[in-house]
């Protein structure tokens, strides 16, 4: 999603992304550099979002199976 900049430096803040951020009119922004050369904006009010995904985010969920904790200690050590 790319726009174009105003003759005065101004960009509108596509409405996906104020909603994702849970920015409101005079909400404070912020503008983050990266390494990389990206620059993220994140709400001023709230603490920055991770730039880089969680080891654990693909493990994140609800369980699908039902299972005791016993029976779940038997799974991941082998054994009750």
């Amino acid at each position: 999603m790319s726009h174009q900049v105003t003759s005065k430096g101004q960009v509108t803040i596509p409405k996906k992304v104020r909603d994702f951020l849970g920015i409101k009119p005079g909400t404070a922004i912020a503008f983050e550099p990266i390494a990389d050369g990206r620059v993220v904006i994140v709400n001023a009010g709230q603490k920055s979002r991770k730039t880089k995904p969680s080891r654990f985010a693909a493990l994140r969920g609800t369980a699908t199976v039902k299972m005791t904790t016993r029976q779940i200690m038997a799974l991941t050590r082998g054994g009750d």
